[in-house]
């Protein structure tokens, strides 16, 4: 059987050892697209040996910032020449809308873009700490450098994206990289793997395999790998956190969310009702920081729900290439059948249905997976639809007293990815804000997200950041030097608690 893409180890493009392969579905049909290998163990800790080889010979490690981000600017350009044939995959490979897609492609390039700027600043230079600069005495410095090898364990809805995100993280501070990609969704990052090997990165800077559970765990447990970035569920990431702890690994987890969505009575009715419909239905609401809890005043509540039911009706399920879809496919019959399943749950935990949540029957695409997007009413904070992250389009809204209700209950969760505020009053939203147990909280917007900002969760929604500042240094480890400026030994006393000075004998 011939293969459509190929693994990227050490620089060149490959089958898989074993040479099992297997076919990626169109969520939108439920029909083969591509022909990939199947990674397995052996494959992983070839990927790790080439990651571990290409930084021990320091020449990426070591190479000057500005070389670095030059590399990841061709990158850039490469992806920006296949901005085509990417965004095509995207949608029929991860059910993207096919204007969601392009914007997909021409924002990850935009990114490493980005990253290029953030290598090229990115500080190698010993740092002195203020304070500890006394000259005839010592100096003090302090130095980040990279961490080693890195691996990157990406989920299926944003494949392109969350690849661009580890990798650029991880190569802009030096570091070498194996990005697994989801089972579900190989093709873009796989094609990440052409692109570079096109721009000539140097062999095992980057390393790109595709596996399920066996990889993961490989990478996981590797004691070559000596930083791994994970997104994905909460459950899965506290595996991976127990099982990194064998080898002190550095960790960075984004995992799931379940956000508060706090619309307060002055707030532009007609754009927090449409910020409502984005935050939850955006990409088919498989998203982590999607805004699944809306909350709403008792005062303003059946009006809202009114006329946000009404807005809903409109929105079109259907054909991800449809320029007219609103709402695509669910990425696979087993999550469409988990969406479903807490639809029932909500009934029957008292929960009123008030729109959708039956499957669609599309003409041309009997075989995908749809779920049309439901909306619960008379939901309280106690119900599994209000706590459980559903990852599908499904909002279940919530009705509060007063504003101190309104954070009570969007804090009352074991996630904290995100959360939103919709108000004319700016000051009143920047105090919701700063109470808000969240680490990205919108005001009157959502889904905005920047390199340049940190981004993860408070409680169970992670360990750590992406992005910004915050998101570099976690691929780095901080080294203190100090140096001494006396420069005698009879100017250093202290050593006489130990080793009383004397002379020494001739």
């Amino acid at each position: 059987m011939s293969l459509d893409q190929l693994l990227y180890i050490d620089g060149e493009l490959v089958p898989s050892v074993s040479g099992k392969s297997y076919q990626s579905l169109n969520p939108a049909t439920g029909q083969p697209i591509a022909t990939v290998p199947w990674a397995e163990a052996q494959d992983c800790e070839l990927a790790i040996d080439a990651a571990r080889r290409a930084f021990d010979r320091g020449n990426w490690r070591d190479a000057d910032p500005g070389d670095r981000a030059k590399m990841l600017e061709k990158l850039a350009a490469g992806l920006k020449e296949r901005a085509e044939d990417i965004a095509l995959s995207e949608t029929r490979d991860a059910g993207a809308l096919i204007g969601k897609a392009h914007t997909d492609v021409a924002l990850a390039a935009s990114q490493l873009r980005q990253f290029a700027r953030m290598a090229a600043a990115f500080n190698t230079e010993p740092e002195p700490i203020e304070g500890m600069q006394k000259p005839g005495r010592s100096f003090a410095y302090r130095v980040r450098q990279p961490i080693g090898v890195a691996a990157g364990i990406i989920p299926w809805n944003f494949p392109l994206n969350m690849a661009i995100w580890k990798i650029g993280q991880a190569l802009a501070t030096g570091n070498t990289l194996v990005l697994k990609c989801a089972p579900e969704t190989p093709l873009t990052a796989l094609k990440l793997g052409e692109i570079a090997r096109e721009a000539g990165l140097p062999a095992g800077v980057l390393n790109i395999i595709t596996g399920d559970v066996e990889v993961g765990e490989t990478l996981v447990r590797s004691p070559k790998v000596d930083k791994l970035s994970f997104t994905g569920s909460t459950e899965i990431g506290q595996r991976v956190m127990s099982e990194a702890a064998a080898t002190m690994k550095r960790v960075t987890l984004e995992c799931g969310g379940k956000s508060a969505n706090i619309v307060l009575d002055d707030a532009d009715r007609e754009m927090a009702i449409d910020g409502a419909l984005y935050a939850t239905f955006f990409h088919s609401g498989q998203v982590c920081e999607s805004g699944t809890r809306l909350m709403l005043s008792k005062a303003k509540h059946d009006d809202f729900v009114e006329a946000l039911v009404e807005r809903a009706r409109g929105l079109k399920v259907g054909d991800p290439m449809d320029p007219e879809t609103n709402i695509g496919p669910i990425i696979s019959e087993k999550q469409r059948d988990r969406i479903r399943k807490y639809i029932e749950i909500g009934k029957f935990e008292g929960a009123t249905l008030a729109l959708g949540g039956d499957e669609p029957k599309i003409e041309g695409l009997e075989g995908g997976w749809f779920v049309n997007p439901a909306i619960f009413t008379n939901v309280n904070n106690d119900m599994r639809i209000a706590r459980e992250e559903i990852f599908g389009p499904v909002l279940s809204v919530l009705a509060y007293e007063d504003q101190a209700e309104a954070i009570r209950l969007a804090n009352d969760s074991d996630y904290g990815l995100a959360a939103g505020v919709w108000s004319a009053d700016e000051d009143a939203a920047m105090d919701i804000a700063s109470r808000l147990d969240a680490g990205w909280v919108w005001i009157n917007e959502w889904h905005i997200l920047s390199p340049l900002a940190p981004f993860g969760g408070f409680k169970r929604s992670g360990i750590g950041r992406e992005f910004g500042e915050e998101g570099l240094n976690a691929y780095t480890e901080v080294k203190t030097i100090y140096r001494d400026d006396i420069g005698n030994r009879a100017g250093k006393p202290w050593y006489d608690v130990v080793v009383p000075a004397r002379p020494l004998a001739d």
